[in-house]
């Protein structure tokens, strides 16, 4: 699996541009969508985004391109090297060294080079840069599976605060509907002022749960906001974010560990790379090995060059040169074999590193996997919860009506309903995290997942 790296003024409109910028911060006018997000934003929406603007994954792509140059220049040793070099030189007769006397000496060479054997170095080299640019397209993948899963927990915490909100808000809402009704019955005589007064209690304590859900809201979206690489807003004025469209949904997903396993084995770009990494420092090994033999490249050329005469006339020397180089070094006092046991200590080592990672895969995957059973029985033992936190508020409230129960039994069923949904909330959330760090754990991205 490869991955594709490539994505991405005048006086008179400058000044324009400097007058419409003195314009809006003279005047700010209402907040602007930050650029390619639209009013309302999905998961999938925000998936795409950050492929585009997340920063970090923006620098992954340059290491990228930075091995594609690293390739170019190893390849630079297979192609023919052409070169020009000169020179001029000009000196008093009485020095010169050519007899007769001349003052003036100039060369021009123009010579290319091609080699045609170096051990078995170069088209190592070659193979070595081309493994080390698949190692980093494998560590892109895994900055992108990363900066997704961050993408989507901090959405689904932008839906967890939303409806966190929602739930307080009808938590206040129901309190005021209690406080209402005890102060009818009180002026009705069926209560004292003491029903009246523990119920204005429990509406003054469900405000700051209200108040620190909402904030709880904001600080989700902007979390969400740095996740995405959505910038802030320009002087004068605030990037308006989009709404944040979406349920936390229970939908489940059976996935068996002998699957998940075989599956991350397959996939995961951390393993894959290391396995890159593993054909870069065999190879590696060839390159060092290569000083072993002599180097052998064939040049040739066609030399300018004239001599002016003291006494003012000159003569012309032009030509051609071709020829073979050869280098050998016979005895490095062991240099060649030190280097060789580098490289293949470096290979040993590789091949650790991936073992390493093939068992830091499988517990990766076995805990996701435990996550996410843990979190399905959560979230199943909560929707029951919920269903008979509501039951029981409304026969408190029947009951309380028709005097067979206090104020203070409609007011702990209305405690523990808040309790039980807030809870529902939570294993939801913790649900949803828990499968996409699944999905992250074998290696699936989301060109294979639809969720």
């Amino acid at each position: 699996m490869k991955i594709d790296v490539v994505r991405s003024l005048l006086l008179g409109a400058t000044l324009v541009a400097s007058a419409t910028l003195a314009a809006a911060q003279a005047a700010p006018g209402p907040a602007q969508p930050a650029a390619g997000l639209p009013e309302q934003l999905d998961l999938e929406t925000a998936v795409r985004y950050a492929l585009d603007h997340n920063y970090t994954i923006l620098q992954a792509r340059e290491v990228i391109r930075q091995q594609e140059g690293l390739i170019m220049q190893v390849r630079g040793q297979v192609i023919p090297n052409v070169g020009a070099t000169g020179g001029y030189l000009r000196n008093a007769a009485a020095i010169s060294t050519i007899i007769p006397a001349e003052n003036q000496e100039w060369t021009v060479l123009l010579k290319a080079t091609q080699a045609i054997y170096a051990g078995g170095g170069i088209d190592a080299s070659i193979r070595n840069a081309k493994s080390l640019r698949d190692a980093a397209a494998f560590d892109l993948q895994t900055t992108i599976d990363t900066a997704l899963l961050d993408v989507r927990t901090k959405f689904y915490n932008v839906l967890l605060g939303r409806e966190q909100v929602r739930v307080q808000e009808e938590n206040v809402q129901l309190y005021q509907r209690q406080l209402t009704d005890a102060r009818h019955q009180f002026h009705a005589g069926t209560v004292s002022n003491f029903e009246v007064l523990r119920a204005q209690v429990s509406l003054a304590n469900a405000q700051p749960d209200l108040i620190t859900a909402r904030n709880n809201y904001r600080l989700a979206i902007e979390q969400l906001r740095q996740s995405l690489g959505v910038p802030s807003g320009p002087a004068g004025g605030e990037t308006h974010f989009p709404e944040v469209i979406g349920t936390l949904a229970y939908t489940p997903e059976s996935i068996d560990l002998d699957s998940a396993l075989a599956t991350a084995h397959d996939r995961r770009p951390e393993l894959l790379r290391q396995g890159k990494v593993k054909n870069a420092n065999a190879e590696e090994v060839t390159v060092a090995r290569s000083n072993y033999y002599p180097n052998l490249s064939a040049y040739g050329g066609y030399e300018f060059g004239g001599i002016g005469l003291a006494q003012g006339g000159s003569f012309n020397a032009n030509g051609w040169e071709v020829g073979l180089q050869a280098a050998w070094s016979i005895f490095d006092g062991h240099s060649t074999a030190g280097r060789v046991v580098q490289a293949k200590s470096v290979l040993r080592q590789s091949d650790l590193a991936y073992s390493s990672e093939e068992l830091a895969v499988d517990v990766d995957v076995r805990q996701a996997l435990s996550t996410l059973q843990d979190a399905t029985e959560l979230v199943q033992a909560s929707q029951k919860t919920v269903e008979e936190a509501a039951e029981a508020l409304r026969l408190a409230n029947a009951r309380y009506h028709a005097g067979s129960a206090t104020q203070l039994d409609v007011l702990t069923s209305q405690v523990s309903l808040t309790q039980a949904k807030t809870n529902q909330l939570q294993a939801y959330y913790t649900y949803s995290v828990a499968l996409a760090t699944l999905h992250k754990a074998m290696g699936l991205t989301d060109a294979l997942v639809a969720r």
